[in-house]
């Protein structure tokens, strides 16, 4: 490589953006607005798209060194420790930084015309900026502390995307809850750093990696390496909604629908996957936290796709998809897919962020309805919504020849062939893409088929919304609160459409392995890719098609009960009873929370913090203070009695103490 790639600009762009408009926008018009938003992140993926355009694979990795940040010792001396900022490319972050700069860069064009009339539009965009600077800095870090610094900002800017309309009790407190949780998860990830300093004396990965790279699996047991692979997955579980720690990203649907593509498609939920990836020369020696991370992954892909057939609200349905879908990623690395996983990180951003924006136009169309109940019938009023939403749902759903289909196929590939566990996960992995397909064509049946149930017509012939829009986004100030459903304006257009024919070709890439051989230089061979190779590709053709045929089974059920015979649902749901209202309040598990650690917590801080500490250690002594600074100044006070003789007899007494206490100083 002939000259510096300038990475720096990357992450610099979008966090200029932020400062202008979080400085003066407010200030600013719309339109000022506007352009300074899509013009830094647009510039940032212009720049990356030059990055790629002028690297080749002898020219990764690359290291970009900006400036020394944490010295301790002299360089190279035993116990010396050095973290600096400085930039990493190889294949695996030009593809996160590409999909990151891209796919955020259309949210932001979508947000323009979402946000519009939002009172609070300049705070919006600063936010959006603010938040891809953080992603920008994780992706492109090259040791774990400057990862670490955009994981924890991305957890900020989330909470202030999350809890935007603070003004709403639910969203301030879906803000805090996913900052709490992910804390949780941090936590974790704290100290697997702090085990990897302690052992490797550095966390640059170059470094790190080199010293592990010796280290014989740990067949035997559970060891360090276990421990720090175990210790991640806690943090990846955080900040990628998995079990336990999943239950922040469907209540994160309080913000407003640009931000739920942000945070659920392609940015702060995938850098679980892309750190747990990254960490794959530790995690390949650690068997037992591969088996973790493939047993979390694969319960929690099917866990939410179960919560995912019951929910009614638009968004919410997507919500617990991406929970599951984030399932199937670690499902793949788990069984040493890295690249399958990376791959299905990839196409996932592309139908599941045409889903959410596409959400958000079905949304924008009816006032801010966010009830598929009060929908029906909208393919006839918003066509080009309609007909993007079919392209993503075909896509997740897993119909070739669509992007979805490819990677999903490949990890059900994977995990087949990566040994007699595997079987079991490809089993669970195959039930799970029934169900996706089943809850994602019955999203689409009861949104955009059958007869519109949200407008009435009153005795004059005029059309209205027959729904309340309060606490919905609309309610907010974007978009129509009357009238019939009408087509988003091509701003909110374009970016699905754009969208809509990645998630069509996107998948392509993967034909002849081409994809994973891409990533080669980064993960190797693979442990799933050794097995795979071995068997034969008949087995591997009946295994696409029997994941296709469960697919076209998804559609079929959803077609009877929504389409053909619309009257099944509620008698199944009837039958059903107990289970199925659990599994409509997604299986009680924030009640059991709450009664398990939130109520013991708030009632625990309570009688120690409150009472104990404030109460009894605070407020006494404060108290206690005063009161004797007010007993003294009553008896000081009685000294001030207006006679003369009296003030005279007091300056006699106190001349009489000061020479007698200089004479016993000039004794002594």
């Amino acid at each position: 490589m002939t000259s510096s790639l300038n990475l720096w600009l990357i992450p610099v762009l979008p966090l200029a953006g932020a400062a202008i408009n979080g400085l003066l926008g407010k200030k600013s018009s719309r339109t000022a607005v506007s352009v300074i938003g899509l013009f830094f992140s647009g510039a940032a993926f212009a720049w990356a798209l030059s990055v790629a355009w002028r690297v080749s694979a002898a020219d990764l990795p690359y290291a970009e060194y900006i400036a020394h940040w944490i010295r301790y010792g002299a360089i190279g001396a035993s116990g010396s420790f050095a973290a600096d900022f400085t930039l990493y490319l190889d294949q695996l972050s030009l593809i996160m930084l590409l999909v990151v700069t891209g796919v955020g860069f259309l949210i932001h064009i979508y947000s323009v015309g979402y946000m519009w009339d939002d009172p609070s539009y300049y705070r919006f965009f600063a936010y959006l900026n603010l938040f891809m600077f953080f992603m920008l800095t994780l992706v492109l870090a090259s040791n774990y502390l400057l990862m670490f610094i955009g994981w924890e900002g991305v957890g900020l800017a989330s909470y202030l995307l999350i809890g935007f309309w603070f003004t709403k009790d639910s969203a301030a407190s879906a803000g805090k809850k996913a900052f709490i949780v992910n804390r949780i998860g941090d936590f974790g990830f704290l100290i697997a750093l702090f085990l990897i300093i302690e052992h490797f004396g550095s966390l640059d990965f170059t470094k790190v990696f080199a010293q592990v790279q010796p280290i014989a699996p740990e067949t035997s047991g559970a060891g360090l390496l276990t421990a720090i692979g175990i210790l991640l997955m806690v943090g990846a579980c955080g900040k990628s909604a998995q079990i336990p720690l999943y239950v922040w990203l469907p209540d994160a649907m309080e913000g407003p629908t640009p931000v739920s593509a942000l945070i659920h498609a392609a940015t702060m939920v995938t850098a679980g996957v892309y750190m747990v990836s990254r960490s794959h020369v530790i995690f390949e020696r650690a068997p037992m936290a591969l088996t973790v991370v493939a047993v979390i992954g694969t319960l929690t892909a099917i866990f939410a796709a179960t919560i995912g057939i019951t929910q009614t609200d638009i968004k919410k349905v997507l919500a617990y998809s991406t929970v599951s879908q984030l399932g199937y990623m670690f499902m793949a690395c788990g069984v040493g897919a890295f690249s399958a996983g990376i791959f299905h990180l990839m196409t996932h951003a592309f139908f599941k962020g045409l889903l959410f924006l596409g959400a958000g136009s079905v949304i924008h169309a009816v006032g801010g309805e966010q009830d598929m109940r009060q929908m029906g019938g909208l393919r006839t009023y918003i066509p080009w919504t309609f007909g993007t939403m079919c392209i993503a749902t075909l896509a997740i759903a897993g119909i070739p020849p669509f992007a979805g289909f490819w990677s999903k196929d490949e990890i059900l590939w994977k995990a087949f062939s990566s040994g007699p566990e595997g079987k079991v996960y490809w089993m669970i992995g195959l039930i799970t893409a029934f169900l996706t397909s089943f809850y994602m064509f019955r999203l689409l049946f009861m949104t955009f088929f059958g007869d519109y149930h949200g407008v009435q017509v009153d005795e004059h012939g005029r059309a209205h919304l027959a729904h309340s829009h309060a606490g919905t986004d609309d309610a907010h100030g974007h978009g129509e609160s009357h009238g019939e459903p009408h087509e988003s304006p091509m701003v909110m257009l374009v970016p699905l459409m754009i969208l809509a024919l990645l998630a069509t070709v996107g998948g392509l890439v993967g034909i002849g392995n081409r994809f994973e051989h891409f990533l080669e230089p980064v993960f190797g061979p693979g442990v799933a890719g050794a097995a795979g190779d071995a068997a034969s590709s008949a087995q591997e053709y009946v295994l696409m098609g029997i994941s296709i045929t469960v697919a076209l089974l998804g559609f079929l059920l959803a077609y009877v009960l929504y389409i053909s015979k619309p009257y099944l649902p509620q008698k199944i749901a009837d039958g059903l009873n107990g289970f199925y209202t659990a599994v409509l309040n997604k299986y009680y598990v924030d009640e059991l929370y709450s009664k398990l650690f939130v109520k013991p917590l708030i009632e625990g801080s309570t009688r120690i913090l409150w009472q104990g500490v404030d109460r009894k250690v605070i407020d006494d002594t404060v108290n206690n203070a005063a009161d004797g600074a007010r007993d003294v100044s009553n008896e000081v006070r009685q000294m001030q009695s207006g006679n003369l003789r009296s003030y005279a007899g007091w300056i006699a007494a106190g001349s009489a103490a000061v020479i007698a206490y200089m004479i016993w100083m000039g004794v002594r």
